[in-house]
């Protein structure tokens, strides 16, 4: 494994819990408490890495790494967003696209961080109550998201199913970008409403009044324009 470190994709199972290979380097995205493997005599313990129970965990949210050593053992390590790559940060901005909507919560793919966009998805989930900031016990979720839409999040927790709790509860969060039932890009017409330009029919969304800055560096970077 004499070639640099490369970021590979990876299937849900190995996010939950990562499979390395003697012969194949990978970089995978990881949260703190995450199991990386068990623990090897021929393995060396790296920055953010400790050891429990017979197997190997991160302390750290970022991009696990092997890397080989001239003694025949591999150092395995946890790179942060200080590195050249970032991570989700608690208190931070960061845009997802709706996965799923039920009556009590979404499931969300975190996509971006500003115009930094991950090749590998970070998981997020939106409670109801984090919603909005009034009236919680009136959300009704469906008329707030619907799978598909990319939605401007910011992360107020880290989850105990290795996943970021996200909030759109300010009203610069929300929905910026929304596919209409029939295909077209749809335009906001007030904070709760967006509409189809093609066949004028208006749905309900937790819209976002996002800053112009946040949507220039947005612009191009995801599959949809600009509000």
């Amino acid at each position: 494994m004499a070639a640099p470190v490369k970021h590979v994709k990876s299937t849900a199972s190995e996010r939950n819990s990562c499979s390395f290979s003697n012969t194949v380097e990978k970089c995978i995205v990881v949260i703190p408490g995450q199991k990386l493997m068990e623990t090897r005599t021929d393995m060396i313990i790296g920055n953010g890495v400790y050891e429990h129970n017979g197997a190997l965990h991160s302390s750290l949210a970022g991009y696990a790494e092997l890397q080989d050593l001239d003694d025949n053992k591999t150092e395995i390590s946890v790179r942060t967003s200080t590195s050249h790559h970032l991570v989700p940060a608690v208190g931070g901005l960061v845009t997802c696209r709706i996965a799923q909507a039920t009556p009590r919560f979404c499931k969300a793919d975190i996509i971006a961080v500003e115009d930094n966009i991950f090749e590998i998805p970070f998981r997020g989930l939106l409670r109801r109550e984090d919603i909005k900031a009034t009236e919680k016990d009136k959300i009704e979720t469906h008329k707030c998201f619907r799978p598909g839409d990319v939605v401007l999040c910011r992360v107020i927790s880290i989850g105990d199913s290795q996943s970021y709790i996200l909030s759109t509860a300010e009203n610069e969060l929300g929905v910026i970008i929304a596919t209409s039932e029939a295909g077209a890009q749809m335009i906001p017409i007030s904070w709760m409403q967006m509409q189809c330009p093609k066949s004028k029919a208006i749905e309900f969304r937790k819209v976002a009044k996002p800053t112009s800055e946040y949507l220039t560096k947005l612009k191009g970077s995801i599959g949809g324009g600009q509000q």
